[in-house]
């Protein structure tokens, strides 16, 4: 027996080591944020100043990406910043706000280090300022996950950029335009015409791209995202890959619509609402609806995550059915959810959630409730 004790401790240090090594910050005090999501939210509702909500993102060559984490983080925290934020090798990717009496500060900041001189910031289009309610700086082997080898393709080799105007051109042109986001955030809205490919991450866009645009090599391509971090990406990609005429939307649809707004002359081409990664879910762009609530078809483009925390599912609900489904997405879930909160926690011990997105073409949440209606009038006939 004291020879499997002394085992176990064995195993218990050996694991502690395991998850200092994979995060260096892990023994640092005030690298992390220690509020729990409940206390962190009450802390932001209580604030009595207002915040701005920003997005930036460069691809640079950054040596120490820890190191930068560490001063990042001391920093910012001390300005009231809270947010996600990326480093890596190959750059950073940042969403965040801060207190708007600390703008400039923050922005004199930002410039003090040299790899994010003079990078341009996307303002939000709709920003109540609880997008985000804490702090958190990650580094990671990319800022976007493309599934590729680091040197396989120069990420530094981009395409054109373009603003709005020159965008609008290029459309009524004739050029194909790919919306490089996943699924789940063109479902919502769309740029007129955009081939949307079914993917639910930019992994699997990756290829799906290069397969749809095959033949297509000396032809026009127009690539778009949210804020233009993958599209950049993408250009260096198929340029990698013998596209001769690639062109993004420079800022993405943020900065697009920021370009409208200055500029009343210009043509809104997007359709719909903009997908959001934060609390909101989406921005309205236009008053177009080009999606439907996937449980009753009704035109619908608000965003839920099923409130049976155990699922979690993000898809579509219209009003209605958010009353009348309790805000889930299915009869099962609602059961669930209604439970006390403790024995939903039991529940979730031991459980991996692989339903992250909704898809047609993996579930209908249409027939969910069916199930359960077809189900009743069977027993009601049997009695």
């Amino acid at each position: 027996m004291p020879y499997c004790k002394g085992k176990k401790i064995y195993a218990f240090v050996s694991l502690q080591y395991k998850f200092f090594l994979m995060d260096p910050n892990g023994s640092k005090k005030g690298m992390f944020n220690k509020l729990s999501k409940q206390q962190a939210m009450l802390k932001l509702e209580n604030e009595t100043f207002k915040r701005k909500t920003i997005s930036f993102y460069r691809y640079v060559i950054i040596d120490s990406p820890f190191e930068l984490r560490d001063k990042l983080y001391a920093e910012w925290n001390e300005l009231g910043v809270l947010g996600r934020i990326y480093l890596a090798h190959e750059g950073v990717n940042a969403q965040l706000s801060m207190p708007k009496n600390n703008w400039e500060k923050f922005v004199k900041n930002v410039q003090s280090h040299s790899q994010f001189k003079e990078i341009p910031f996307k303002i939000a289009v709709e920003d109540d300022g609880k997008s985000f309610f804490k702090l958190t700086i990650k580094v990671r082997k990319q800022i976007v996950s493309d599934g590729l080898k680091m040197d396989e393709y120069d990420v530094t080799n981009v395409g054109k950029h373009l603003d709005a105007e020159q965008w609008n051109k290029a459309m009524n042109s004739g050029a194909t335009v790919v919306d490089m986001r996943n699924h789940y955030e063109s479902e919502i809205g769309k740029f007129e015409g955009a081939i949307c490919p079914e993917t639910e991450t930019f992994k699997e866009e990756l290829q799906e791209v290069k397969k749809l645009l095959k033949g297509k090599e000396e032809e026009q391509i127009l690539l778009y995202c949210t804020g233009g971090i993958r599209c950049e990406k993408t250009s260096s990609y198929l340029k990698h890959h013998g596209f001769t005429n690639v062109s993004q939307l420079h800022g993405g649809i943020i900065d697009y619509v920021r370009q409208l707004e200055k500029n009343e002359k210009l043509e809104n081409k997007f359709e719909g609402k903009n997908f959001v990664f934060d609390e909101r879910l989406g921005e309205r762009i236009s008053d177009i609806i080009i999606s439907k609530c996937h449980q009753c078809g009704k035109p619908s483009d608000t965003h839920i995550n099923c409130h049976n925390v155990n699922c979690n599912l993000l898809f579509i609900q219209c009003e209605n059915c958010k009353k009348e489904n309790k805000g889930c997405c299915s009869p099962e879930c609602i059961k669930v959810a209604n439970l006390p909160i403790e024995q939903q926690e039991e529940i979730r011990k031991g459980q991996q959630n692989k339903k992250r997105f909704h898809s047609h073409s993996k579930i209908d949440l249409s027939k969910e409730f069916n199930k359960e209606k077809i189900g009743r009038a069977s027993c009601r006939e049997r009695v």
